[in-house]
């Protein structure tokens, strides 16, 4: 079942043009989104930064993750990890989220985010995320190329 799992999750990435490498920024936030998606705060908790931990052993972050997605009634339904930009021990990972709560996002829109992971003890952890102004959207998500044999739309 694991492996049908990563075969998924590979075939995801490979429809953005890239590979998924094990232990990259993307890996480990796809693992990180999934973990939420799935209801799995303990599975997220490892993929996260000392920072966002905010100084919580597992038993409390997990315990206040699940509070918090359960009063806010966070569904998710997808998500599309794009590849990201490492800088040294800093990565940035774009996303599209297709989620809903009913506090921030009660419509269920599309929304573009943009993750920060940072590198800790070796290994890529999740640090912070934002939501994109529509400004900055195609410089994170380029706009498809056209076939040059399609013609304009009108």
């Amino acid at each position: 079942m694991r492996s049908l799992v990563a075969v998924l999750l590979l075939v995801g990435l490979v429809g953005v043009g890239r590979a998924l490498d094990p232990g990259s920024p993307e890996d480990v936030l796809m693992r990180y989104l999934r973990a939420l998606k799935d209801g799995k705060p303990t599975e997220a908790y490892d993929l996260v930064s000392k920072a966002m931990r905010q100084g919580k052993d597992k038993d409390v972050w997990v315990k206040e993750e699940k509070a918090m997605m359960a009063m806010a009634d966070v569904k998710i339904f997808d998500f599309t990890v794009y590849p990201g930009k490492v800088a040294g021990d800093r990565a940035q990972v774009p996303n599209i989220l297709e989620s809903q709560d009913k506090f921030v996002n009660t419509l269920g829109l599309t929304e573009h985010e943009l993750y920060t992971l940072v590198r800790e003890d070796g290994a890529w952890k999740v640090d912070s995320q934002i939501l994109l102004e529509q400004a900055e959207i195609p410089k994170w998500f380029p706009a498809p190329k056209k076939d040059a044999k399609t013609p304009p739309s009108h």
